[in-house]
């Protein structure tokens, strides 16, 4: 199933059984053909499932946290002026959080008049829910700031590390943290301790990050193949070598997304490809090439993509 949208498709998620793409010119399209406008007067920047498990939650250049379904639209919150530029919904907890500048607020999907804000000494660009969905994680310069998400007097658990930070993920058991860099490197910490976890060697920026495999693995964009650190055992990757797979020259990976061990690499070439780690089988789903892929997730077989120029796609393997 292949879908031409004549704008940046800036996330490709699943909303139920259907995939969703959220684009740069304001809309939310279903893989049904549904759509609305989410944001009348600008793009949307950001975009994840809306904790319920029904609808997409956008953030956009026009200060507005929407939450969309194919018959409705309603604003979340509201940051004049600033773009809202990242957002993450938890269904373990049902929060919401996004980010405006340095400014994070959180929100409670069951509670309307639920809200808490952080501030920031710089901007944040990238926020991650820990598995409980109750701390939160803010990408910003220097590092990670740690917050209990629900609490409104506080300060945050600072986690260390020069340099502009720019995503975020938490390993599914919560012992570790992993932040993707501006620079070409990621870095994480393992949360008991803080301990630092050193991982360059980029030729690119690493900015998609996916856990696999109940967490033995993160897969990384930013190389000519997915890079797969290794994170079992108490160490995660300290002292271990990454790996790489679907190596080629003549292309760098762009995204990368995954479930169980099933995972997906979008390229800046346009192509498309998944692998079985179980098997190591590897599957082109799009061969031609195209403008960089900037939008992938997969849920169970099914694949869903999207590049700078519009075009998009869901395949379903038939193993």
């Amino acid at each position: 199933m292949r879908f031409s949208f004549d704008a940046f498709v800036t996330e490709a998620l699943f909303d139920g059984e259907k995939a969703a793409f959220a684009l740069g010119d304001g809309r939310v399209v279903w893989s049904d053909g549904a759509t609305v406008v989410a944001h009348e007067d600008g793009a949307a920047l950001c975009a994840a499932q809306h904790p319920c498990g029904d609808g997409v939650l956008t953030g956009g250049d026009d200060g507005r946290l929407v939450w969309s379904r194919p018959a409705r639209v309603d604003v979340v919150a509201e940051a004049p002026g600033a773009w809202i530029d990242a957002v993450a919904a938890s269904p373990a907890s049902g929060l919401i959080a996004l980010a405006a500048g340095k400014r994070v607020e959180v929100r409670d999907s069951g509670a309307p008049a639920f809200a808490r804000r952080f501030d920031h000494p710089a901007s944040v660009a990238g926020l991650a829910f820990d598995p409980k969905g109750r701390r939160l994680a803010a990408a910003t310069y220097g590092g990670a700031a740690l917050w209990w998400a629900k609490i409104a007097d506080q300060k945050p658990a600072l986690m260390r590390w020069a340099g502009s930070h720019v995503a975020a993920a938490f390993s599914p058991d919560g012992r570790f943290l992993v932040s993707a860099m501006q620079e070409n490197a990621l870095h994480g910490w393992r949360l008991a301790d803080g301990r630092d976890m050193r991982m360059g060697g980029y030729p690119s920026k690493a900015k998609s990050l996916a856990f696999l495999d109940r967490g033995a693995w993160l897969a990384t964009s930013g190389a000519h193949g997915v890079v797969l650190w290794p994170f079992s055992g108490a160490e995660g990757p300290m002292g271990r070598q990454a790996l790489q797979i679907g190596v080629d020259e003549s292309a760098l990976v762009t995204r990368v997304a995954g479930e169980g061990t099933w995972l997906a690499a979008g390229l800046d070439d346009g192509r498309v490809w998944v692998c079985d780690l179980a098997t190591e089988v590897m599957t082109q789903i799009r061969e031609e090439r195209g403008a960089p892929v900037s939008a992938l997730a997969v849920s169970g077989r099914t694949v869903v993509f999207g590049d700078e120029a519009g075009e998009a796609g869901v395949f379903t393997s038939p193993g």
